[in-house]
């Protein structure tokens, strides 16, 4: 009984959704862009796309998704870096 008991009370516990949140702090980059300050939750999503080469449609665009949220796609081209050269 006890057993049984435990098992439901962890089988709910992952059961439950998370909520995350992802904070952009101060001088944050990738790809040599800055993109400090932008905050991503489960409706509002971001995806950076990092190309070599300049991509076809650079910049960045909001896409709404199926189930309401919308995505931030960014289309970046790798800038050249101390770290990089």
């Amino acid at each position: 009984m006890i057993r049984t008991a435990v098992f439901v009370i962890i089988l709910a516990g992952f059961a439950l959704p998370a909520a995350a949140e992802v904070r952009f702090g101060k001088n944050v980059r990738i790809g040599g862009h800055d993109v400090s300050n932008q905050t991503f939750t489960k409706q509002k999503r971001g995806k950076f796309i990092i190309h070599e080469t300049q991509p076809k449609n650079a910049g960045c665009v909001l896409r709404r998704n199926g189930d309401g949220s919308t995505t931030k796609v960014c289309n970046l081209k790798r800038k050249k870096t101390k770290e990089t050269r």
